[in-house]
């Protein structure tokens, strides 16, 4: 017995000297009704990312009007996202079904830098978006021009790029299918590895997870609070700068109904966004790191099948970016008519909002006696 419990060790330890490792014992697959399912579903997932993302990226580059900050930060999440689709999504598709890489090695350590690096720019994005949204209706700063945003997306990219760039080298240690639908992160014994990982989790993913989520509560108080001396010191009230704005409307005397939705749209639109990328993201970063350091879970007879409904729901999310953006953002709806040929136009009609370009500072801030709205 003690004899076969040093082999296993040995076994155990031998996986870990190649950058990319291969397991060799039979994977238990997925079956024919979920190969079928899943080839359905990710098939409509890659085409819906593709494409979806591609007409965000158009409009922004192709109109002036669109380029504003805010935009052009949605169009990096929106490149990112499209790019995932191209250099990850088919080749995790075919590796689904023949269950194992055909791909190469080296193909393995590029395709998994390619994930982790969209992935973080993706993060990142969605937490500068946050912040600029937590600046502006908490604080009452404006500063996020066209050209910090452009500042902001290639700092972004550089630190996704360098974090992810070990992954390409072999360091930490990759895992070749079978055992999951592309090359991830596998059980490992050596310390690097461990650190790599948990540096991965806590930078991308725990740590904007706790700063989006401070951003977004720090947002809901102040417009609480907002709302509340609206409703309790009416005279207070620049009602002049309110009504220009179409922040309210008067029912009866003295009393005023103030239409909120204007000034949290935006907010709403980025609580979507984060809501979709934790529901996403979270189980697929627990599902990382119960790789890395359970054993138990790694070598589970159904890992396979775990790791390509965590790995598609990590996708998912690059196809519900732009149905986001259509179903809340009006000038990227239009934009989106516009550009789709007459034949093609059949998504649905949405309700409009006010056309007005007018500084987000300025919806929070009462003109004459600085009264917050």
């Amino acid at each position: 017995r003690s004899v076969f419990n040093s082999s296993l060790e040995l076994r155990a330890l031998s996986e870990y000297v190649t950058p990319s490792t291969v397991w060799q014992d039979p994977v238990q697959g997925l079956n024919l009704p979920l190969q079928v399912f899943f080839g359905l579903v990710i098939i409509c997932v890659l085409l819906l990312a593709f494409l979806g993302n591609m007409v965000v990226c158009l409009m922004v580059y192709q109109r002036a009007a669109m380029r504003s900050a805010i935009n052009i930060l949605l169009a990096s999440l929106a490149f990112a996202d499209m790019m995932l689709a191209v250099l990850n999504m088919p080749f995790a598709l075919v590796t689904m079904v023949t269950t194992r890489w055909i791909f190469g090695e080296a193909f393995c350590r590029i395709s998994a830098m390619f994930f982790w690096m969209f992935l973080m720019e993706g993060v990142a994005i969605l937490m500068i978006i946050s912040v600029d949204r937590f600046l502006i209706i908490v604080q009452k700063q404006d500063k996020l021009s066209p050209c910090s945003a452009k500042v902001l997306i290639t700092v972004s990219w550089s630190l996704s790029f360098c974090f992810s760039f070990p992954l390409s080298i072999g360091h930490p240690a990759l895992y070749i299918p079978p055992r999951a639908p592309q090359c991830v992160f596998g059980y490992s014994v050596e310390r690097g590895d461990h650190a790599y990982v948990m540096l991965i989790m806590l930078v991308f993913f725990f740590v904007p997870f706790l700063v989006m989520l401070y951003t977004f509560m720090g947002i809901l108080s102040t417009l609480r609070h907002n709302a509340l001396r609206i409703h309790s010191h009416p005279d207070s009230l620049c009602l002049s700068q309110a009504s220009k704005l179409g922040l309210m409307s008067l029912q009866r005397p003295f009393q005023m109904n103030v239409d909120m939705s204007f000034k949290t749209r935006a907010f709403t639109t980025i609580l979507i966004l984060f809501s979709v990328y934790t529901a996403c993201w979270a189980p697929f970063a627990t599902y990382s790191l119960l790789s890395t350091f359970s054993r138990a879970f790694y070598y589970r007879q159904n890992f396979f099948e775990i790791s390509t409904w965590l790995l598609w729901i990590c996708y998912l999310k690059s196809a519900l970016n732009p149905l986001i953006y259509y179903w809340r953002i009006k000038k990227f709806r239009d934009a989106c008519l516009d550009l789709m040929p007459k034949y093609f136009k059949f998504l649905p009609l949405l309700p409009g909002h006010t056309k007005r370009r007018i500084r987000p500072s300025a919806v929070y801030v009462c003109g004459e006696h600085r009264s917050a709205v």
